[in-house]
């Protein structure tokens, strides 16, 4: 990095975190020290960049923050409450963030990338969650709605539902996912009648059924790629 080109071992110890990154930038951080910088003060003992590498330790590494709520990060010694929801906070802006840069790159005409996108929200839900895409006549987002919310073993949801979302929100075609809490995304024969009753209703109302998505544990099915929609 340009800041160990910069100074010497013994400066650099000198430095909080904090201080680092209003000299160097945030890119000079490592993941311990952004941590520490967003914590800003230690307890019990522990300095900052203390907490934040026991953070790290107890989360496993800097992804598996992400699955840690504001309760689970209060029952690490020295996070209360104020720094657990600061840390959530971060972590979900950071999320939303990476989303929507990856959101104006999506091609909603290829099930890879669309399954890709929405893997991270849907594979760890405990229940299926059926999601309604919506798009315009260039296949560009005009936004997203979860549709419904089921059990661990399926959920309902209503055709007319869909297109009145749908026709309410002026979308030339549709996107429909869910997820299969078991990791498994083969679909099931109330799956394969669900896409066949929206893709008979979308031709008759004239907004266009482009895919299934089922959703797995990093892996997924696709309706379209697999032929059932043509």
């Amino acid at each position: 990095m340009v800041y160990e080109n910069i100074i010497t071992g013994v400066e650099e110890k000198k430095l909080l975190p904090y201080e680092k990154c209003l000299e160097y930038g945030a890119s000079s951080l490592d993941n311990a020290e952004l941590l520490a910088a967003i914590i800003r003060t230690g307890t019990n003992g522990l300095s900052s960049i203390q907490l934040a590498e026991k953070l790290l330790e107890n989360a496993g590494n800097l992804n598996g923050l992400y699955g840690m709520s504001v309760s689970e990060l209060m029952q690490i010694k020295g996070i209360g409450k104020a720094k657990a929801v600061q840390i959530c906070c971060i972590l979900e802006l950071s999320r939303r963030i990476a989303k929507q840069k990856a959101r104006e790159r999506l091609d909603f005409s290829n099930a890879e990338t669309i399954a890709e996108y929405y893997m991270e929200d849907m594979r760890h839900l405990k229940r299926e969650h059926l999601v309604l895409v919506m798009l315009d006549n260039r296949c560009r987002l005009i936004r997203d709605k979860v549709m419904s919310v089921g059990t661990s073993t399926g959920s309902m949801v209503s055709v007319r539902e869909i297109f009145k979302e749908a026709l309410d929100s002026r979308a030339a075609s549709i996107v429909i996912l869910h997820n299969h809490p078991s990791g498994n995304p083969s679909p099931s024969r109330e799956d394969m009648k669900v896409t066949k009753n929206i893709m008979e209703a979308g031709r008759i109302i004239g907004v266009e059924l482009l895919d299934h998505i089922v959703i797995g544990d990093n892996s997924y099915f696709s309706f379209k790629q697999m032929q059932y929609i043509n």
